[in-house]
Order: structure tokens, then C-alpha cells, then sequence
């Protein structure tokens, strides 16, 4: 991340530093989760020592709580590093209540919950991972004999804020797909109106969580969202916008069938199905498995797991797009792709080169002279 203009050197307290490593993080590695942090909330370098200040100071109580999921979120979350989910949890945050990761189980797992609640009550962060079910009064899922409706609809209310994590859980996800046998819902339209913010994903992306919590902790207040109560910082470009296979997709380069030479050379896949030119995600730029890769740099095509309803409406997978949005409504993709091919092979013809279009080099070469 490049410093501002006419800006001062970043400075953290020295005492900040030395606290942070007689906890066994070096100094390089602190200074390094705090530019990260800053540069995916989008914020200049002068917002680091700030940062750096309130998660220091922090413990921010965190219930965390899972409904009709797979789990996939706590266990993205438990291989998140730099920090590590031991630091977030030993050090950032006070971990109340998880099922996934707590010691205690059955009554004193609900009596920790229950007491975090009314210790906490106003100040605690609340984590809900899955999809709530209404169908029949709530009984498809219930965790120490109360439905999810119930539990969920109380820790909310008694929350400063709530993070959903996952698609289920922002927007219903799998379980609330057509025929919705549970009658799931998400939990914005659970309780409408309350103090809470969507990190759809299948699974969430942990770096996106935890600049998430240290926005909250720095600011005491959620980040700015968009229309769907999603972070803007990491939803508000389309996939498409920001894939290393655009260029591709601008030259009308496709593959055709996986594993055929354009899909091995890194050809767009919008022909596979993939799914970014109708998909906001920071899955380019933040990556999975800390920054190594993500979907379409492995090969595959973007599923649109981070789009509500994504399992009626990004179906059959493996079917392109009618259209791409952003180029005029009766714009395809071969359109564009063959337009824009088109217009540089013109280009090159205007300047003589026109045998880069065409095998057969030297006798393209010779016709192009003969021309002249």
C-alpha cells in the first residue's frame, strides 16, 4: 500500500508493539495485519495507527451462533491467518459462545450463552452462521429446546450489532432455495430493521470478517453498505471487474470445454458458466487460503455464491449468461468479444501487421508487403 502524499511516516506506539510481542506476534507481523486491515476496509495509511490502538485495547464480547448450516463458516474462519483465529479469539474479541469451538456442551454451553446475553446486553457482537427455519413454529431447528426463531430473534435484539456470516445465514442460501421445504429465511428478514450487516459467501472469506470486526472495533460502528446490507469495501465491484481473465473476456478469448487448450492458456470461462459479470465480490483481489487462490484462478467459473438466491437464479451452473450487464442490453458476449476483435484487427491492418491474425507468418507477411 503506497503512503499519501506529503504524509508522515505511519508511527504505532512503542508500548502497543512490545505488548504485542510479549503475546508472541512480531512486530513485522502486526504492522502487516494492520496495513492489510486498512487497505481491504479501503482506507488511507493514516487510519493504521488507529487501528492498530483499538485492537489493542479490544476484547469485544462475540456470541456466535449457527442455524440450518454446514459449518463451512466457523471452520473458513478457524483457518484464517495473519491473524490467526487463536489471536482474533485470544486477543482481538472474547469469544462468549460457539459451538464449534467451545469446551462446554449441552446445558452449560446455553447457560454461557444466556449469561454472555445479559452481561453484555447492548455492547456484545453477534455471529449468526445459517439460515433460520419458520416453518412449523420454528421446530426444524432447535438448540437446547428453543427454536431458532426464538434464540435468534432475542440475541439480536439484545446485540450492538449483528454480522451474518455465509450466504445461508445473509440470505437464506440453500436451505430457503426452491421448494424451501423449512420456510428458511435470512436474518435481515427475520427481524427486519435491526443493526446488521451481510458477509454472503459459501464460505465467507475470514479476511472479509475479521476487517469487518476490526471496522467495528475502531469505529464503534458497522461499515457502509450497500442495497443488500453487504460492506461495500468487499462487495462493491463485480467480480468481473477485477478478474485476471478479463482481458480475455474483452478479446473475445473463451474456453470452450474445461480442460481444452483455451481453458489451460487462462481464457475466460463465461462460457463454463461462470457467473462474475452478475456477481459483487472481493474474491480477485482478497483471494481464499490466505491470498494463495480463489475460484477462477483455479480453473472453475465464479458461482455467484455471494448473490441472494443464487441457487434458483445462477442455475444450471454450467450454462453461460444471456446477457452481461454493463454493455447495452442486447450486448452478449460473443458481441462484445468479436466487436472488439474485430476493431484491433482493423487496427493492426491500419498499421501493416495484420499476419498477427492469421497463421501461416511469412505468407501473411509477404501479402501485407505486396499491399503496400
Amino acid at each position: 500500500m503506497n503512503e499519501e502524499p506529503n504524509q508522515a511516516p505511519v508511527s504505532i506506539p512503542e508500548e502497543t508493539l512490545q505488548k504485542w510481542e510479549a503475546r508472541g506476534v512480531s512486530r513485522r507481523d502486526f504492522m502487516k495485519f494492520c496495513t492489510a486491515t486498512a487497505a481491504t476496509l479501503a482506507l488511507p495509511m493514516s487510519f493504521i495507527p488507529r487501528i492498530a490502538e483499538a485492537i489493542d485495547d479490544a476484547r469485544l464480547p462475540v456470541i456466535w451462533v449457527e442455524y440450518q448450516s454446514c459449518s463451512g463458516d466457523s471452520e473458513a474462519f478457524l483457518r484464517a491467518n495473519q491473524p490467526t483465529a487463536a489471536d482474533i479469539i485470544l486477543d482481538i474479541i472474547s469469544l462468549e459462545y460457539s459451538e464449534v469451538v467451545m469446551a462446554a456442551s449441552g446445558h452449560q454451553a446455553e447457560k454461557s450463552k444466556h449469561d454472555a446475553m445479559e452481561k453484555y446486553k447492548g455492547k456484545y457482537l453477534l455471529i449468526v452462521e445459517g439460515s433460520i427455519p419458520t416453518g412449523e413454529h420454528g421446530a426444524y431447528c432447535t438448540v437446547g429446546g428453543e427454536s431458532a426463531v426464538e434464540g435468534a430473534k432475542k440475541l439480536i435484539a439484545n446485540a450492538a450489532a449483528t454480522i451474518t456470516v455465509g450466504t445461508c445465514a445473509s440470505f437464506g442460501g440453500i436451505p430457503a432455495a426452491a421448494p424451501n421445504p423449512t420456510g428458511a429465511v435470512s436474518v435481515m428478514e427475520l427481524v427486519p430493521g435491526a443493526a446488521v450487516i451481510n458477509l454472503p459467501g459459501c464460505p465467507v472469506n475470514a479476511d472479509n470478517l475479521t476487517a469487518t470486526i476490526v471496522h467495528f472495533v475502531t469505529f464503534g460502528k458497522l461499515p457502509a453498505t450497500d442495497r443488500l446490507g453487504r460492506p461495500k469495501f468487499a462487495y462493491g465491484k463485480r467480480i468481473h471487474d477485477n478478474c485476471e481473465r478479463r482481458g480475455h473476456f474483452d478479446a473475445g478469448q473463451y474456453a470452450e470445454a474445461f480442460g481444452d487448450p483455451a481453458h489451460r492458456q487462462g481464457h475466460c470461462l463465461y462460457k463454463l458458466g461462470c457467473k462474475g459479470p452478475e456477481t459483487f465480490h472481493n474474491c480477485p483481489t482478497v483471494r481464499y487460503n490466505e491470498g494463495t487462490s480463489w475460484p477462477i484462478m483455479a480453473g472453475h467459473g465464479c458461482l455467484g455464491c455471494s448473490e441472494p438466491n443464487f441457487w434458483d437464479t445462477m442455475t444450471p451452473f454450467y450454462r453461460r449468461l444471456p446477457q452481461v450487464p454493463g454493455f447495452g442490453i442486447e450486448a452478449t458476449a460473443d458481441k462484445i468479444g468479436l466487436g472488439i476483435a474485430a476493431g484491433t484487427a482493423l487496427a493492426f491492418g491500419a498499421h501493416g501487421v495484420a499476419s498477427a491474425f492469421r497463421k501461416g507468418d511469412d505468407a501473411a507477411s509477404d501479402h501485407v508487403k505486396k499491399e503496400k
